[in-house]
């Protein structure tokens, strides 16, 4: 039995041998390595045009796919806390608002008016890294001007010192 099976193998080793010599003869290594650049290429220029799921990134006031782009979010620096069990107004269970704040003037596109949204840090809880993290500028001041200052950790001012997330709290119109 097992000189059949000897004899076998001995057969496939020797048709793969040929097979792969034959293939050697007639196709160099230049136009594999330039078949091969092809596809790769090919694959680089077709993939930006493959469907994809964008809803993953769609946030629930509006429809918007960047939550970062909601109005109230114009001048905050943070992750949103309403992606890490609070909402846009309050801090997550566990964690307790910040003694200061920054503040930025928001213009709310739906009534046209602008607004003063006070960001206040969420403090006491690890932050979450899932969480969606919002880097805007607008209105932002050097350090010497505090109140308009959105770099710094303002839970600094807090007894549990450790940062969680930030809120946007609609304080009045600005006028």
């Amino acid at each position: 039995m097992t000189r059949i099976i000897d004899k076998l193998l001995d057969r496939l080793d020797k048709s793969v041998e040929s097979n792969i010599r034959t293939s050697a003869r007639q196709h160099g290594r230049r136009s594999f390595l330039a078949r091969t650049g092809s596809a790769l290429f090919g694959a680089a220029v077709l993939s930006p045009v493959l469907p994809f799921d964008r809803r993953v990134h769609a946030s629930e006031g509006g429809g918007a796919e960047d939550p970062c782009s909601y109005w109230r979010h114009c001048a905050i620096d943070g992750f949103l806390c309403d992606q890490s069990g609070g909402s846009l107004t309050t801090c997550p269970p566990g964690s307790s608002v910040s003694a200061v704040s920054w503040v930025g003037t928001c213009n709310n596109p739906d009534d046209g008016k602008e607004y003063l949204i006070s960001y206040n840090d969420c403090c006491g809880k690890p932050f979450i890294p899932t969480a969606t993290f919002c880097n805007n500028n607008k209105g932002e001041r050097p350090g010497y001007r505090m109140s308009l200052y959105n770099d710094v950790n303002w839970c600094t001012a807090n007894t549990d010192k450790g940062y969680h997330c930030t809120v946007s709290v609609v304080v009045g119109t600005a006028e």
